[in-house]
């Protein structure tokens, strides 16, 4: 018995001494941190540490170490290999922890003083699914192709890159790349990103989207663009990105150009012509010629007064267009320039009936083109006037007036309206006095 209890009594000491020299091993959770989730899930945030707490378990899945004092993290992480979420926000690392664990699925490395993100930073994470790296010092963002396989969300706002990384991996979601200092997509750089959804490119410095560079982002929800510097008035470069904002289904917030955008929907909508040519971002109203006062200024007939004896009854004039033609408000006004108008009608007899036929004998059509304003060579049109004959002067001959009309040219730039009511009636009222004017003529 004695025995036993002396053997009892050593295994005690031995045991008390054991625990006295490896406090460690009691120390499930830190004393700096609080723990939850049977201690898996540790925090130490906010308490001005320099190195990691003493007594971390290796088994430990979430880790917050964030709004501390750390510079440098590198080879302090590599033993715990079942973490799978890393905050290290605020604190005052200059670049990603060397040797991180290769299983973890988030990780937060915002408002540090980083300036590079370098290949070997990310080479190894084939897990991660969430990386910010926001709010840091970043130039350059090195990515190998065929890494970060599972990233879904990548976070590299208000940094100082000027042009876009490459390499992003094609599972990704989201790329938020705002606040940046960005100028340029380099081609290609987007082409794989097929399942993105949200893009955000506002607060930069781009001037103008390359061609074909959103092409490939069928998926896309949502793209931010507002406070950058388009430039709206150079069409060869804006035209594909105000194309693209027009025609595609995601969300656009801050729309570029929107005057021009505007015209591009009208022109969409009321098509221009073919042949016509106009320019997109320098129109102006078009100077329309008034027709009323050309041709009272150009046409002024003396007329004698018919005999009662050659008085017919009230005549109707029947107007016949040698091709089917259609005034619209972009048309330029027809003006009358008599080549033989005659100072008197010595027949007077022939105002008792008339029948007017115009033929336009320039080859107008109901699609025809309108040239450029500026030609200076108007093309003519032969208006001809045929007087007819009352039934009782069947043997009297015929006269024929012949009136060139020609376009009116303007060298004012052109701007494109659709056509409206009150042009065509302005149109329909030339139109009108113009018989009006021939009537005059022939009577």
């Amino acid at each position: 018995m004695a025995l036993m209890g002396y053997q009892t009594l050593k295994m005690s000491s031995c045991l008390f001494i054991l625990l006295f020299l490896t406090p460690g091993i009691l120390c499930i959770c830190p004393l700096q941190c609080t723990c939850t989730e049977r201690h898996r899930h540790v925090d130490c945030s906010g308490r001005n540490l320099t190195t990691l707490p003493p007594g971390l378990q290796e088994n430990i899945i979430h880790l917050n170490l964030s709004y501390n004092l750390f510079t440098d993290l590198h080879n302090q992480l590599t033993p715990y290999t079942n973490l799978r979420t890393l905050d290290i926000s605020n604190n005052r690392l200059e670049s990603l922890p060397a040797q991180l664990p290769r299983s973890l699925w988030n990780m937060s490395a915002a408002n540090n003083n980083i300036k590079l993100l370098d290949k070997s930073d990310t080479a190894y994470q084939w897990n991660l699914k969430y990386l910010d790296v926001s709010k840091n010092m970043l130039e350059k963002v090195v990515l190998i192709k065929n890494t970060l396989r599972s990233l879904e969300v990548l976070n590299l706002s208000s940094n100082k890159l000027w042009t876009v990384p490459t390499n992003m991996p094609s599972k990704l979601h989201i790329v938020d790349l705002s606040n940046n200092s960005l100028t340029q997509i380099l081609p290609g750089t987007l082409i794989n990103l097929t399942n993105l959804t949200h893009l955000y490119l506002h607060n930069n410095k781009f001037t103008f989207i390359p061609e074909q560079s959103f092409d490939q982002l069928l998926q896309l929800q949502e793209i931010t663009l507002h406070n950058n510097r388009w430039s709206c008035d150079h069409k060869q470069n804006i035209t594909y990105l105000l194309k693209w904002v027009m025609e595609t289904k995601a969300h656009v917030i801050g729309t570029p150009c929107s005057k021009q955008v505007s015209s591009l929907k009208e022109q969409s909508m009321y098509p221009t012509p073919p042949g016509f040519t106009s320019s997109l971002f320098t129109m102006s109203e078009m100077q329309t010629v008034d027709t009323i006062n050309s041709l009272s200024m150009v046409t002024q007939p003396k007329v004698t007064k018919t005999p009662k004896q050659y008085r017919g009854k009230e005549t109707t004039f029947g107007v016949t267009l040698s091709k089917d033609t259609t005034f619209s408000s972009t048309d330029r006004a027809l003006v009358a320039y008599p080549e033989d108008t005659p100072t008197e009608m010595t027949n007077s007899h022939e105002a008792a009936a008339a029948t007017l036929t115009i033929h336009l004998q320039d080859g107008m059509s109901s699609n025809a083109s309108l040239t450029s304003a500026t030609k200076s060579s108007p093309a003519p049109v032969t208006l001809s006037i045929t007087s007819g004959m009352p039934n009782n002067f069947s043997e009297m001959p015929q006269q024929s007036t012949t009136l060139n009309l020609r376009r009116e040219e303007t060298t004012a730039n052109v701007k494109t309206r659709p056509p409206s009511a009150a042009s065509a009636w302005k149109v329909n009222a030339s139109l009108l006095l113009m018989l009006n004017a021939v009537v005059m003529l022939a009577g």
